[in-house]
């Protein structure tokens, strides 16, 4: 079973900041459950096609060299964890941000993103 600090690795790394949709689609299946809900400030959406849509949509919209990054410690408590990151070119974010994970049964259930204060993707 997924550690809290390993899925939220996997949230950044495996997902969102993967450009492979194939491979992006297993890392879904294996680190969030079926009815995950996904939250960040232009939406909220629901389940494994809208989170793989959610982040097929960030990556066809940035520039080929845009990658994600830890941005500082990850915090992580029983059930709950969250992953400060930045997003940009390597050494040059344009945007900063934290994930905000909640955990049960090793899957992801829900993921709340926030974005620094006054930054817009």
């Amino acid at each position: 079973m997924a550690t809290v600090s390993e899925l939220l690795e996997a949230n950044l790394f495996q997902v969102f900041g993967n450009r492979d949709a194939a491979s992006r689609r297993a890392a879904i299946e294996r680190t969030y459950a079926t009815e995950v809900s996904f939250t960040d400030p232009e939406e909220v959406v629901h389940g494994w096609d809208a989170l793989e849509a959610k982040a097929a949509e960030i990556l066809q919209q940035a520039p080929e060299a845009f990658v994600f990054a830890a941005d500082g410690r990850k915090y992580v408590g029983d059930g709950i964890g969250a992953l400060p990151w930045a997003f940009g070119p390597e050494g040059a974010p344009v945007i900063h941000g934290v994930d905000v994970i909640t955990v049960r049964d090793g899957v992801i259930q829900t993921v709340a993103t926030f974005f620094g204060e006054g930054e817009q993707p």
